[in-house]
Parts: structure tokens; sequence; C-alpha cells
């Protein structure tokens, strides 16, 4: 099996590197260094989504028909790659990355023609309505409710953890349509308008949000929602069907790009800081042992990414590999948190302690590097969680592969 890039990867490689390195703003980049995270705004998110929709590199995994770049799967992990290197965000994913794929696959020409322009152009955002307040990895056990009115639904219940649904405009959302004895088979996937009447939307606060005005999830009330027939996605009683495709792409992301962009930050910061004493932390035996574990491991992964990469390059199908890269690399995002942390010091306790900008009349609280990583630390606690548990990974790799 050959994992090595090819001439062309090369060259394309080169391309999005000189790329990005232009159409990524200094203003920006300068804006992120200052602040802690969250400091980016929904105008600089859709600016910069803007900007790859107008290079034809907003959507990399859709079909060039309907205005994608439809890179292959060397070239999105390589964009992934140069992306983080650069500290660009990836897109936000529900709208281009999760409904879309669905949209296409599942949808009405009408639906089609309707939303996937908008998507692509960041003209219109949507926020996911999966998980429930007893109903998280059971997904099939959501009681949100979606009466049959005749050309509408009436929708009643309540979604958690929504993120971004405070800007959202539209919402892809899993409701009971009927119940079954076989609980998937009662599950309908409509779009819903956030503007519709009778949907409120409530913060959840958590550890990493100190900022006045930042803030990532949310609590999603429907109380008689009318939801136009036309805004089913694919047969009534469906959904499930829906969901585990978009599962497919929520999942299916490669992890090494990003956490090797992080170690570099990290291996910086490192060099740059004291710990005991006048040493800097990476004289440290002990935590360059942990340092160099992690960066092993990360190595090792990126291997593995590397030959799925090239099974799925000759039209083979990724199976219970997508469970095991969403357990291995949410595990390594918390552990370079953790190290980030250590490096820290007494200077993550103030939480924010953003820099200040030209013309601010007051000082940094501590080093630059240490802007943002106990909120960082903080919100990765999540990622083991959302998109399936890692426990629930284990479940399905022990039963596909091992077949207990």
């Amino acid at each position: 099996m050959d994992i090595s890039f090819t001439e062309a990867d090369r060259e394309f490689q080169s391309e999005v590197r000189s790329w990005l390195e232009n159409a990524w703003p200094q203003e920006i980049r300068d804006k992120q260094a200052r602040s802690a995270s969250g400091s980016l705004s929904k105008d600089d998110f859709v600016a910069w989504q803007k900007r790859l929709a107008e290079k034809g590199w907003a959507a990399t995994n859709w079909p060039k028909a309907h205005g994608g770049a439809d890179f292959s799967p060397t070239q999105s992990y390589i964009f992934d790659l140069e992306r983080a290197r650069v500290g660009a965000p990836n897109v936000i994913p529900f709208g281009i990355t999760m409904v879309a794929p669905v949209i296409m696959k599942f949808g009405t020409q009408e639906q089609k023609d309707e939303f996937l322009p908008k998507i692509l152009n960041s003209d219109i955002w949507f926020c996911q309505g999966y998980s429930e307040p007893g109903s998280g990895s059971d997904l099939a056990s959501l009681s949100t409710k979606a009466e049959d009115m005749g050309d509408h639904y009436l929708v009643n219940g309540v979604k958690t953890w929504t993120t971004m649904a405070q800007y959202a405009d539209w919402m892809f959302c899993l409701v009971r349509t009927s119940n079954e004895d076989i609980r998937q088979l009662g599950i309908s996937f409509i779009l819903m308008d956030m503007n519709t009447p009778g949907i409120e939307v409530k913060p959840i606060i958590t550890l990493d949000e100190p900022q006045e005005g930042f803030q990532e999830i949310n609590m999603v009330y429907f109380n008689d929602v009318k939801v136009p027939k036309s805004n089913l996605v694919g047969e009534q009683g469906k959904g499930w069907t829906c969901a585990k495709y978009l599962l497919e792409f929520e999942r299916g992301n490669a992890y090494s790009p990003s956490l090797n962009g992080a170690m570099g930050h990290l291996e910086s910061f490192a060099k740059a800081e004291a710990g005991s004493g006048d040493a800097s932390y990476w004289e440290n035996a002990d935590f360059q042992k942990r340092f160099n574990d992690i960066k092993v491991q990360i190595l090792a992964m990126e291997y593995t990414e590397l030959r799925i990469l090239s099974a799925l390059s000759a039209g083979q199908n990724v199976g219970p590999e997508s469970s095991m890269l969403k357990t291995r690399g949410t595990e390594l995002q918390q552990g370079v948190t953790e190290l980030a942390i250590e490096i820290s010091g007494n200077y993550v306790s103030p939480l924010d302690q953003s820099t200040p900008a030209i013309g601010d009349n007051y000082q940094a609280v501590g080093p630059q590097a240490a802007n943002g990583v106990a909120q960082e630390y903080f919100n990765t606690r999540k990622v083991s969680i959302y998109a399936g548990s890692n426990e629930i990974q284990r479940n399905i790799m022990s039963k596909l592969v091992l077949g207990l």
C-alpha cells in the first residue's frame, strides 16, 4: 500500500499553502493571538467562508455539479494540514459538511435548488437538532414529536447541546412522527426555519465561556411549531437512514493535521515559557517524555489516516475505522490541552487574559501563548462525548471488528 504523496499531491499542497498565506487575513490572525478561544465572531466566519467559496474550496466534500471542490480524500487531508498550519478555521460544519450531503442524497429537487446554493455561500447557517435531555448516545429514544396535521407538522419538544443555535437561520432536526416497536422506524428528518413562531433558544453557559457575550451551546424549545411538509427530507419515518448517513460525515474527519499544528504551537510555547527555576519547560525531562509520547501517538494516527486515505482513493469504504479515529483523535486532543495547561501554570487562572490591542491602556496578564488555554482545555472535555461517545464507539468497534 503506497501512503506517500504523489507529485500532483505535492503541487496541490504548494497551491493551497500559497493561497492560504495570502487569504487568511493578518488582522484576524492578530485577533486570534490577542484574544481567548471563541474570539472569532459569526461575521469573521462568514467572511472567511465566502472567501473559500469564491476560490471554490468551501465545500471540499461536494461534487462539482453542486459547486463543490470535489477533493479527493488525499486533497482534503492536505487542505486540512495546510489550514491548520496557518491557524485558519475549518468551515462551520452543520451546513456544508453535514446537512448538505443529506439533502443531495435524500432531498427533493426543490430542496436542493433552495438550500444548496445558500449553504455553499454561507447566506444561511444551520444548526443540528439531535440530542435531547434524555436522548444523547441513545438517540433512538428521542421524544420531540412532530404531529401530522395534513399540510404541515406540529412540533413540540426540546433539543439540547445545540451549538450556535443563537446564530442559526435553520435547523436540521430529528423528530418522532410515530411510535413503532423498532424505535428508529418512527423518526423523521425535517428542516426548520429558526424564525418560526414557537421556537425559543436559551443559552447553556459552560466553564469555558467567561467572556461577556460569548456562548456556544443552547437549549432549543419547540411549542406548537408549524413546519411545512415540504421541509421533510426523504420519507416520513425514514429519518434514521438520513441520520446514519450524516454521521459518516460528522465522524469521518482526519485529526492529525490539527493535532500536529497544535503540537507545533505547544513546542514553541514550551521553549519560551519557564517552568521551575530559569529553565524552560522544553528542557524539563519529564515534560519532554510526555510531549514525545503524545507526538508518537499522533504520528501513529497520522499513518493510520494515510492508510485509510489510500484505501478510500482505491474505492474502498471506511467501516469501523471511523469509530477508531474518533476515539483516538479526541483522546489526543484532550492530551494536548492538558500539556498546554501545565505550561501556562498560574496564567490559566484568570481564564480570559486577552492581551491588549494597539492603543489599549493596560498590560497583558501573562504570555500571549496562554490566551485561551483554559477555555480550550474545558471545551475539549466534550469531544469524547459528542458524535457518539467514545464508549459507544468502542462498542461499535468490538461488534464490527471482534464480533462480540
